[in-house]
């Protein structure tokens, strides 16, 4: 695999794949709708470039990641950020120790020169200006302008892409023009209780069973109670919780007081109990309470002005 490429005269230096391996776990329909996005029907047809949507550590980037295994195609994966600068997503400038300046490939280009797949990792925390720099390259264009090394960069036919968004507070609102071209959405759902096992005994097959179901319980009972608590967080539970009992092996911690306290120190105190949490969630966000209209703004239930105002007095003159 060459790591550079000469385009309009200018030498870019590109980066290597990335090696990571995952297995997919479970929900093998939203597997092959990510397949069927990348899929090219005619020659006229173009591949699409899918919203992978879900709650943080819910698997979206080991689905990607998974889907580009299946493809035997290379995978190169950009981290978005909120500081994600137009020429962090295409070409950077780098001064060499001969003094010239050299230009670097972002890991998006780099899948676009070798025909690999791109996964925009958490895609809506990047700003607009960066986003806008993808447009020519989400639509029948499938180019990208770099104004730093002044090239315009083709996509290889076989180059495919995908964007991974987490549906929480800390991210910016991604424009209509650039939705448009994010089609379809595919929205991940948490696991199964058999899937999530499976899932857990993949990651960490050296945990025995107690502590396996322990973990499982846990996340399905959250899940039910529409907590946050992902897979993630189940892993890193869990591995904590081994560590502490291997940590001191004259005199090992017990398993459930293990499991406990990584549950507390990973995930807080609240998670030592869902429901309680979850109720204090629903309080918070308003529980069942019916939602104010104007009248309820401006005016107080009694007042004669407000709109379900019913004056008692004249009912009873009435009847």
């Amino acid at each position: 695999m060459t790591n550079s490429i000469e385009i309009d005269g200018v030498t870019l230096h590109m980066g290597r794949p990335d090696p990571s391996e995952a297995q997919w776990i479970g929900q093998h329909e939203v597997l092959k709708q990510t397949l069927a996005c990348w899929v090219v029907v005619d020659a006229k047809d173009m591949p699409l470039s899918p919203r992978l949507v879900g709650t943080p550590g819910i698997g979206k980037t080991s689905l990607a990641i998974a889907a580009a295994r299946t493809r035997k195609q290379p995978l190169y994966i950009y981290q978005c950020t909120a500081d994600t600068r137009p020429e962090d997503l295409l070409v950077t400038p780098v001064l060499a120790e001969s003094g010239k300046i050299k230009y670097h490939t972002s890991p998006l280009v780099s899948a676009m020169i070798r025909g690999g797949i791109c996964l925009l990792d958490e895609g809506n925390r990047m700003n607009e200006k960066s986003w806008a720099s993808l447009a020519p390259l989400l639509d029948h264009r499938r180019y990208v302008e770099s104004i730093v090394a002044g090239i315009t960069i083709p996509a290889h036919p076989d180059f495919r892409c995908a964007v991974t968004m987490n549906d929480d507070e800390s991210t910016f609102e991604i424009p209509d023009y650039i939705l448009s071209r994010l089609q379809p959405t595919l929205t991940l759902s948490h696991p199964t209780r058999d899937d999530e096992l499976a899932i857990l005994q993949y990651h960490l097959p050296f945990a025995d069973v107690e502590m396996l179901n322990l973990t499982v319980e846990f996340l399905q009972e959250s899940h039910a109670l529409k907590l946050d608590f992902s897979t993630r967080d189940g892993i890193n539970v869990l591995r904590y919780a081994l560590k502490r009992i291997a940590q001191d092996s004259d005199h090992p911690l017990g398993k459930d007081a293990a499991w406990r306290e990584s549950l507390k120190k990973c995930l807080g105190d609240d998670a030592l109990d869902l429901r309680a949490l979850a109720d204090r969630k629903s309080q918070t966000l308003g529980g069942n309470a019916v939602p104010m209209g104007l009248g309820d703004f401006f005016f107080a239930p009694e007042d004669p002005l407000h709109p379900d105002y019913e004056d008692d007095e004249d009912d009873d003159d009435v009847e």
